[in-house]
């Protein structure tokens, strides 16, 4: 790829947001904390002035949520309105879409989301842990470039929390199912350490955890496919900061994150129109089971920060270099048989290597009543990603993208009452593929299809995406806002080459999908009662919705425009000093534009409500519990009785959650945590809608989880 044309770029920004807040970390309180966000821009911004919806999951809110489960999918689901009920008892975010379509999912920046092949598991790519707060921003947004079609969930990891040389926490926990304890019970052990020397400060974390054999409601183990049942995980992360002087300072950071399902169960695999559930049974027989244990193999996240708060008059620079390198494993298939090769069947994984630069400038400039902010930079990337199968054969071919983008975005604050934000982004990529050919595929009871040899060659996308909105953020009793922003998403062209039917790349469709997305809402505060609403309507001129052919069971792209609408709506309440709760209501659907059908249970999650309630019931004890209910969807039509893909029907049902903590002493405290406490019987909207062999698998049985943990 050409750079040069790059060198001097300011024209773009990503989404509706930037920055300025001025916030000194060490007097600014806890609620102070809660309103401040650096995801929309880069840098510190006030919530108060993103005309946006923008919600955040503090440290008090996740750390409470560990007491029951580790399961990020479930603790977004639960706190972010517009994000889909998740699929509890799997380790995937298949199916589980923000607002319609699927994000971005970072850790401080660093994308862990394989756009150029979404195999829907950057969700859980690190432990909820070692998480200091969780930023999500909903709509379309260019800010981080390919792959924010829905919005972006960026992890902020911790930092160091004491002034101290060492201080830190060990905790120890065991979860197991309620209903039939055989073979469940599962152990958790977190290690954590930080501290402060001088000018360096420190945090390092280390988090072991297996489960048990994961059990419904009937007490039947759940299916393997992306099962946790047996599942284990370790990660181990680290950053450290040296502070130069008041102003300069640089940051390392390392995560390293490993999952795997390695459970001596068979699955017995029924699905939606056969009426049978999908579930696993011991294997008495000792049946040898083919495959590698399934999840992410081992991933790795490096990022180094430097940073001068005024490389020259009123300009903040950041510049951020980071590697990572993923291998996710997924479950054995006999689609993958080649009889004349040899083999039986497979099992894919995604590969991917990124390594990336981002330079980040921000300007402050100050009229008569008039301040003006520009933030403004370089995002420079290379990802090699490819989706081969464990046994050498390649099903996606490697893609090595360079990707380059400039921005430049506005905001001017003026009368002290509005605040205006406009922004533009210039994106280029190129992906270089060598020659391949396609893999047969052999579904059960379907033709195989025909392997394809397919000239290789370098694909080019280039579009420039804008954003406008602006926000009354002189009143907390009334401060609406209007905005319109873009995203540019490449429509994972590793999908579009497994099932190629052309053979010269050149003759691959390489329109960027541009995703437009208009919203109208607003937040009000009045004495102890938060409310926020929002109304959006997105399209793309290339949807991402996969399409099945009948005759092979594959499924393809289709490159078809789409639109999207919706509304969120949530209130926080403190009661009492000692008691607040919550609500919260999403309801979202979508259209092919055109031929006006519904969009599939892939994309459009069912309504969804949540409440919370916490108390503090004494000094020592708090009590928390939370529900979400999910409503029904029926869009589609049976063919002669069974549905097929992503339509069949959904029904509605609730689940409740509970937990408990008790200080024994300052330093040591005790918890239990209850998923599903009522033990309520149910399929999660995913395994309702998903007629796929192994999908129907039920929600997780009443589980209990056992904790203690000390502080030093």
């Amino acid at each position: 790829m050409n750079f040069k044309n790059y060198s001097v770029i300011a024209l773009a920004v990503c989404a509706t947001f930037t920055v300025h807040a001025e916030v000194d970390s060490q007097l600014a309180n806890f609620k102070d904390i809660e309103r401040v966000i650096v995801t929309g821009s880069r840098i510190e911004e006030s919530l108060d002035e993103v005309p946006a919806s923008v919600s955040i999951i503090d440290n008090k809110t996740l750390t409470q949520d560990l007491l029951t489960s580790a399961e990020i999918q479930t603790m977004l689901a639960l706190h972010v309105p517009g994000m889909g009920a998740a699929n509890t008892g799997t380790n995937t975010n298949s199916g589980q879409s923000l607002r319609g379509r699927s994000a971005l999912v970072m850790i401080d920046g660093v994308p862990q989301s394989t756009p150029l092949r979404d195999g829907k598991l950057g969700i859980r790519s690190l432990d909820p842990s070692v998480i200091e707060r969780i930023e999500v921003i909903k709509g379309a947004t260019s800010i981080y470039g390919n792959g924010a079609a829905g919005g972006i969930i960026n992890y902020i990891t911790k930092t160091a929390s004491s002034e101290k040389a060492l201080s830190g926490r060990v905790a120890v926990s065991s979860s197991f199912s309620t209903v039939k304890f055989e073979d469940s019970a599962g152990r958790r052990i977190e290690t954590e350490i930080d501290g402060t020397l001088g000018n360096f400060d420190y945090v390092v974390s280390a988090v072991s955890d297996e489960s048990g054999v994961v059990r419904d409601a009937e007490g039947d183990a759940l299916g393997l496919t992306y099962g946790l049942s047996n599942f284990k995980s370790d990660n181990l992360f680290t950053k450290f900061n040296y502070y130069i002087d008041d102003l300069r300072s640089v940051q390392f950071s390392y995560n390293y994150f490993e999952g795997q399902q390695d459970s001596d169960y068979i699955a017995v695999e029924g699905n939606v129109n056969s009426g049978i559930k999908s579930y696993a049974i011991e294997n008495i027989a000792g049946i040898n089971v083919p495959g590698d244990p399934q999840g992410p193999r081992g991933n790795h996240n490096a990022r180094l920060q430097y940073r001068d708060m005024e490389i020259f008059n009123n300009t903040d620079f950041t510049v951020d270099a980071y590697w990572q390198k993923i291998e996710n494993v997924f479950f054995y298939h006999e689609k993958f048989k080649d009889e004349g090769l040899g083999f039986i069947g497979g099992q894919s994984m995604i590969t991917s290597d990124k390594t990336g630069l981002r330079l980040n400038f921000n300007s402050i400039f100050d009229f008569d009543n008039v301040e003006a902010t520009l933030i403004y930079g370089v995002d420079i990337l290379n990802d090699t990603t490819a989706q081969p199968l464990v046994d050498g054969r390649m099903w996606t071919p490697e893609m090595d993208m360079d990707n380059i983008a400039g921005y430049l975005q506005a905001k001017v604050i003026f009368d002290e009452n509005w605040v205006l934000k406009a922004g533009v982004r210039q994106e280029s990529i190129e992906i270089g593929v060598d020659d391949f050919s396609t893999l047969m595929i052999c579904n059960p009871g379907k033709d195989c299809t025909v392997p394809v040899a397919v000239s290789g060659g370098t694909l080019k996308y280039d579009a420039t995406t804008y954003n406008v909105g602006i926000r009354y953020s002189n009143s907390e009793l009334f401060s609406p806002f209007i905005s319109y922003s873009e995203g540019f998403d490449i429509a994972n062209v590793g999908s579009l080459l497994r099932n190629a039917t052309f053979n010269e790349l050149s003759l691959l469709d390489t329109k960027a999908s541009i995703v437009k997305n208009s919203e109208i809402g607003f937040s009000s505060r009045y004495e102890n009662i938060h409310l926020e609403m929002a109304a959006f309507y997105s399209t793309n001129n290339y949807g991402g919705n996969m399409i099945e052919d009948a005759s092979t069971g594959t499924y393809r792209l289709e490159r078809a425009p789409q639109k999207i609408w919706g509304f969120e709506a949530a209130v926080d309440m403190t009661l009492t000093e000692n008691i607040d709760i919550g609500f919260s209501y999403s309801w979202s659907e979508g259209k092919n534009k055109a031929n006006d059908t519904y969009l599939d249970g892939g994309s459009i999650n069912p309504p969804k409500v949540t409440a919370y309630a916490n108390y503090q019931a004494s000094e020592k004890l708090r009590l928390a519990i939370n529900y979400i209910g999910v409503g029904s969807r029926d869009r589609f039509e049976s063919v002669d009785g069974k549905y097929s893909g992503r339509t069949a029907p959904v029904s509605s049902y609730n689940v409740i959650n509970a937990s408990a903590s008790y200080d024994l002493s300052e330093a040591l405290r005790l918890s239990v945590g209850i998923e599903n406490l009522f033990n309520n019987d149910y399929f999660s909207h995913i395994a309702q809608s998903h007629t796929f062999t192994g999908w129907n698998v039920k929600g997780k049985g009443r589980t209990m989880n056992l904790g203690l943990a000390y502080n030093f």
